[in-house]
C-alpha cells in the first residue's frame, strides 16, 4: 500500500501546522510520528487529540499493563499495523505475557489472562459487539477499575479507534520488525 499521507516537509506546512508540530515534538512523544503525520493535515484536531492521547498514555488511572493491553485489543480489532508494532514491545515491558499477545494477534481470546486483563478484554469485546456494556460487565469493571478507571478504559478504546481509523485510511506504514497482523476474518 502507498502511504496516502506521508510526512509534510517544513516548506509545505502552514504556520498553524508548524506550530502544532512544534508543540507535539516538545511533549513526551518527541516528534510528529504515526497517526500525527496524517492528523497534522488538521492541526487543531491533532493538537486536541494528542492531548487526549497524552493523558491516556501517560496519565491514566489504569496501570500501564492494562492500558497497553487495551491499546492492542483495539489495534487487533482494526488490524492496525502501526499501533500493533509500537505497542507490543511496550506491552511486554509493562508485564503482558507473550502468549497473551500471540493469542490476541491470532484473533483469539487469550486464555492466560490475569483477572484485570480478562475484565478489560471482555469490556472491549462487548463494546465492539454491542456498542455498550451489560450491567454485569459494568459492575465487574467498576469493581476492578473504579468509575474513573472504566471511563479511562472507554477513553482508550475511543481514542485508539480514532487513531486506528486515521492510520488505516492514510495507509501509514508500520515501523520496526514486528510481524504484520493478518486481516480478519482469521
Amino acid at each position: 500500500m502507498i502511504d496516502r499521507m506521508p510526512p509534510l516537509g517544513p516548506d509545505s506546512m502552514t504556520e498553524e501546522q508548524r506550530q502544532a508540530a512544534h508543540r507535539l515534538a516538545a511533549g513526551p512523544r518527541g516528534g510528529v510520528k504515526g497517526p500525527f503525520i496524517a492528523l497534522l493535515r488538521s492541526p487543531e484536531l491533532m493538537d486536541r487529540l494528542q492531548k487526549v492521547g497524552e493523558y491516556l498514555r501517560f496519565g491514566s488511572s489504569l496501570e500501564p499493563r492494562i492500558s497497553e493491553f487495551v491499546m492492542l485489543v483495539v489495534a487487533r480489532e482494526w488490524t492496525q499495523q502501526f499501533e500493533w508494532c509500537v505497542h507490543t514491545p511496550l506491552a511486554l515491558k509493562a508485564g503482558l505475557k507473550p502468549e497473551t499477545l500471540q493469542s490476541l494477534a491470532d484473533g483469539c481470546r487469550p486464555s492466560a489472562m490475569t483477572v484485570d486483563e480478562e475484565i478489560a478484554y471482555d469490556c472491549c469485546d462487548e463494546l465492539f459487539r454491542t456498542r455498550g456494556l451489560s450491567q454485569a460487565s459494568y459492575g465487574r469493571a467498576v469493581e476492578r477499575f473504579g468509575e474513573r478507571g472504566l471511563v479511562d478504559l472507554l477513553g482508550l478504546v475511543g481514542y485508539f479507534t480514532t487513531v486506528s481509523m486515521v492510520l488505516n485510511v492514510a495507509h501509514t506504514p508500520a515501523e520496526g520488525g514486528m510481524p504484520a497482523l493478518r486481516p480478519f476474518p482469521l
